[in-house]
Formats: C-alpha cells, structure tokens, sequence
C-alpha cells in the first residue's frame, strides 16, 4: 500500500490546459477469460469536460474501477498528472491525490442537513461527532457556502438532506466531492431517474465544474450527452472505437452500426 506523500504530490506536477491530467496506455482486465477491458488507451486533458459513451458491457465502469484503484488491471498503465502511477496507489491514496468518484446511487447522510454534509466531506479524516461540534474557520465555511450556491441548494443549507429529491441528492453528492478539491472527477450516470428539470442543471453544474477540474461524466441518455459534450470518447468490447467532437461520433459510421444498431 502506498499512501500520499510529497513525492506523489510533486509527480502530479503543474496542472494547466492543453497538458494531460490522465494517460491511460494499453490497459487490459480480464474476469474468467472476458476481457472488460482490451488494450484501453486514452488520455484526458486538464480542465476537460469528456463524455466516455458505449453499451453495457462496452467497460465504462471497469475502466473508472481500474481507475480510482478498485480493480488492478492485468496489463497497462495508468498515469495521473506528470508521473503518478496509480496503479501502485490503493483507494485511499488515490482519493487523496485529487481523484473524486460520484456513483450513480447517491450516497449521503440523510439525517444531517446539506451544510452538515457538506462539513463532513471536508472533514473526512475525523469522526462525525468531532467534526460536527468542531468550528469552522471562515474560509471553511466560505467554501461550504460557495459549494451549496453551485450546486443550487443554498436556501435548504439547513434542512435535512432526507427532504431532498432524487435530483438534488445527486447534486449534494456532487458538492460532497468538491468539498475534497478533487483534480479529476469521475461521474457515473448522473442523470438516471431525474426529472427534465433536474437533467438540465446536472448539465449546468458539471459544464461549470470544466475548466477548475478535469470531469468525466459516463452516461447512456444521449440527449444529456448532446446537450454537455466537448469531446465523446466511444468505447466498444474494452478498447476505443472512436473519438471526437458530439457531430463528428454522430457520422462515425462504425459507432452508428455497433453503438447505435444502424
């Protein structure tokens, strides 16, 4: 197990755009001879919005598994910031290095309110009870303040996140995240179940999130996608059928026949 030190800290080296904050090279996983993923290789820029598409099975989640240090690839490299290895990193220690990953169930502490949960993401490494009663230093609470605002939920900053919508959960899970000041978040299906309403903030707040942080958001509702989309990485059987712009995916000609059954 290796933990965060000053040495991962300075290989993730300066952050800027135009430079990757993740390389993923030949990756490849297998379960009892299946190959989720098969070669995987591509990299995400600092500061980009990527939308990664493709049918079940096609190893979205494997990927981001593979990524935030749940399931040790058989073959590959992966590689955050100038020369961070991941790959030899544990979960904690990749969480801590600046990788954030939202799940598509939201999981939050019903019973506090959203300020409450918000404090306790940001201070993870204490017990809740000390964290609770602990006092916030002014720019904590500036923090805690300007995460609620992004997130649309402000003016419910003391109520108790188990009122929440469905919607709005996923949106306090997001903040949760922020409160960890993540380089890169990993976002998987972020729209399931939501109302029209409630899809086209998800839209504003990740779109807001590009440029600060690096996201990529993992979805099957192509309208959403069309909707946020910079760049859409394809995946098919474990390895990159295409890649591009959301028009350029669109008249790709072998995602129209895999992904789209055309």
């Amino acid at each position: 197990m290796i933990m965060l030190n000053r040495e991962n800290e300075k290989n993730v080296g300066e952050l800027i755009p135009g430079k990757s904050i993740l390389s993923v090279d030949g990756v490849t996983v297998s379960f009892d001879g299946f190959k989720a993923l098969n070669n995987l290789s591509f990299s995400i820029e600092f500061g980009e919005l990527r939308c990664i598409i493709g049918a079940n099975g096609a190893g979205k989640s494997t990927m981001m598994d593979v990524v935030t240090g749940k399931t040790k690839p058989d073959s590959g490299r992966v590689i955050f910031g100038d020369a961070v290895n991941l790959l030899e990193m544990d979960e904690p220690s990749i969480a801590q290095i600046g990788i954030g990953r939202k799940f598509q169930k939201p999981t939050v502490f019903a019973q506090h309110t959203i300020f409450e949960n918000l404090e306790l993401a940001q201070k993870g490494d204490k017990g809740v009870f000390k964290t609770l009663f602990a006092k916030l230093s002014g720019e904590e609470k500036e923090k805690i303040e300007e995460t609620m605002e992004l997130i649309g939920l402000q003016e419910l900053a003391h109520s108790s996140a188990s009122i929440l919508s469905h919607g709005q959960k996923q949106w306090l899970e997001i903040g949760m995240l922020l409160m960890q000041s993540p380089k890169l978040l990993l976002v998987d299906e972020p729209v399931a179940g939501m109302t029209p309403g409630e899809v086209e903030k998800t839209g504003e707040i990740l779109t807001s999130l590009a440029g600060e942080h690096s996201v990529v958001v993992v979805e099957h509702d192509m309208e959403f996608i069309r909707s946020i989309a910079r760049k859409v990485t394809v995946l098919h059987e474990g390895s990159v059928l295409a890649q591009g712009s959301m028009k350029a995916i669109q008249e790709n000609e072998k995602v129209r026949k895999v992904y789209l059954g055309e």
